[in-house]
């Protein structure tokens, strides 16, 4: 029983990639958009300097290509 179990399990796992990495990523930047919504709307001036704003587009910027990248690279 056991054997043909893992024959089965073998024959079914080995032609998809794993998505995990892109569920890791993607949820990071689902929750990165979360919370820069709410600190957005709890803020009038939210981002306050240049540096900050530049930091909030170089972090969504680098999500956004990092779940573009593990979809292509997962599909």
């Amino acid at each position: 029983m056991f054997h043909a179990l893992a024959i089965l399990a073998a024959s079914e796992g080995g032609g998809e990639p794993s998505k995990t990495a892109f569920y890791i990523v993607g949820g990071l930047l689902a929750v990165w958009a979360v919370v820069l919504t709410a600190i957005g709307m709890s803020r009038a001036t939210f981002p306050q300097t240049k540096g900050h704003q530049r930091g909030v587009m170089a972090i969504s910027a680098v999500l956004v290509a990092g779940t573009m990248a593990a979809a292509v690279a997962t599909a």
